[in-house]
């Protein structure tokens, strides 16, 4: 999806554990590693576009780790909370304010988005500092934490 606001759009992530492994793809456009995420559609809450863009990009079924309010009402829909929230710039005049969330996969069977990535794969934590995937800061940052996080 192309960008929704001129200024700012909204977007979710996550890293999804599985065997003492991370999921990242390498993005067709941005030629880096990323973990599955995307933006959060007009007609969407942050929940939906999560479930959406892991359907989408690489078919596993997953298991949020994080708070979820255990209430349901006729005004209002609990949601899980992200792990980290941030804003990261994508040019001189735009920016993503992203929802990181941190999820567990059952099944290491994944399958590639051909039309978004030009790889997907499974890291181990020792493979994140490896110069040659050239990860960004924050996304070596945001995955050591789910190994952190998914191992409590």
């Amino acid at each position: 999806m192309s960008h929704i606001h001129e200024k700012i759009d909204f977007t979710v992530v996550a890293y999804i554990i599985n065997s003492s492994k991370v999921l990242l793809v390498l993005h067709k456009q941005l030629k880096r590693w990323l973990p599955i995420g995307g933006h959060i559609e007009l007609n969407e809450d942050p929940e939906q576009a999560l479930f959406r863009e892991i359907k989408e990009e690489c078919g596993l079924e997953i298991e949020i780790i994080g708070k979820k309010p255990d209430y349901k009402d006729d005004i209002t829909q609990p949601l899980y909370s992200p792990a980290y929230l941030d804003i990261h710039k994508i040019s001189e005049s735009h920016q993503h304010v992203g929802m990181v969330y941190i999820a567990k996969s059952k099944s290491a069977e994944i399958k590639l988005a051909e039309q978004e990535h030009d790889e997907i794969r499974w890291f181990t934590e020792s493979e994140l500092d490896d110069p040659k995937y050239n990860l960004l800061p924050g996304t070596k940052f945001y995955a050591k934490e789910a190994f952190k996080i998914a191992s409590k």
